[in-house]
């Protein structure tokens, strides 16, 4: 992957970050106190049981390293502008499903490098000599993901009527990107990516659906509203995987990893559409 494309890529996820920030009002991560369990339920279904299930599949499927690992890459990675608009889409609860984006787009400066450092030591063979440097992690993210919604939360907030009018745009030129990336990192890594599509496909759509499969359970326990239930669910199962591609490429310097995220981008849509429209026999409380 060549710094030139590196480059692309982050100015990419920056553009979608600025769109997502456009919907954000900083009366949103005041939610936590007016919706503290489905928070609480959301962010613990997000940030801990999904790596679980990302390391349960990479280990009960016996992945190659070079997958292992971007399973675990896109499982440490939060919602994004996706599930917020599938969130929208499917009439869930979106200020919830906006809420816990952002804290955990927030917690992954730190839940990031601490899970591919594992994936890495743990997945890792002797013939790899990727190192990841935290700190540096932390920058990157930080240039790439906070300081581009922030600057879209002050222009919603000082411009309110110029950020609505901008939203649209930004979040369709957002999804023609996020396609773009896609291809071009499946361009850049063609040589190995349709041997590792038939392995790194099953794992990608398991881990889809059973994260969002589980975030409909949580909700179900917690006795949570059927829109709370549905942004959990989008929120636990569909990820960031622009993210994850970025920090694949730039982070780590190795196109490799990022190709479970790419698959993953392919086929999380389809997947997502289906578990949305199975949401209905669940039999999830209606009351606020």
């Amino acid at each position: 992957m060549t710094s030139i494309t590196g480059i692309i890529l982050a100015i990419s996820l920056m553009i979608i970050m600025f769109g997502m920030g456009l919907s954000l009002v900083f009366s949103d991560f005041k939610r936590i106190v007016t919706y503290p369990k489905a928070v609480f339920v959301g962010l613990t279904s997000q940030i801990v049981v999904l790596p679980i299930i990302g390391y349960l599949i990479a280990t009960y499927l016996n992945l190659s390293p070079t997958i292992a690992i971007g399973i675990m890459l896109l499982a440490a990675c939060p919602g994004g502008a996706t599930s917020n608009l599938l969130t929208h889409l499917a009439k869930g609860d979106l200020a919830l499903s906006v809420t816990l984006t952002a804290i955990s787009s927030l917690l992954s400066i730190i839940t990031i490098p601490i899970i591919v450092q594992f994936a890495l030591s743990h997945f890792g063979n002797h013939t790899q000599s990727v190192s990841v440097d935290a700190v540096t992690m932390i920058k990157q993210l930080f240039i790439i993901v906070i300081i581009p919604v922030g600057i879209g939360m002050l222009i919603k907030a000082k411009y309110p009527i110029f950020a609505i009018r901008m939203e649209k745009p930004v979040r369709i030129a957002s999804t023609i990107i996020f396609i773009l990336v896609i291809i071009g990192v499946v361009f850049s890594v063609r040589d190995v990516f349709m041997i590792y599509l038939s392995e790194a496909g099953l794992p990608s759509i398991l881990l889809n659906i059973i994260t969002m499969m589980i975030g409909f359970s949580m909700a179900i326990l917690f006795k949570l509203t059927k829109p709370q239930a549905i942004s959990i669910s989008i929120e636990t199962g569909i990820q960031n995987g622009t993210l994850a591609i970025t920090v694949a490429t730039i982070a780590l310097n190795n196109a490799e990893y990022s190709i479970v995220p790419a698959v993953y981008g392919l086929l999380m849509f389809i997947t997502g559409a289906i578990i949305i429209f199975m949401r209905k026999p669940l039999g999830i409380m209606e009351k606020p």
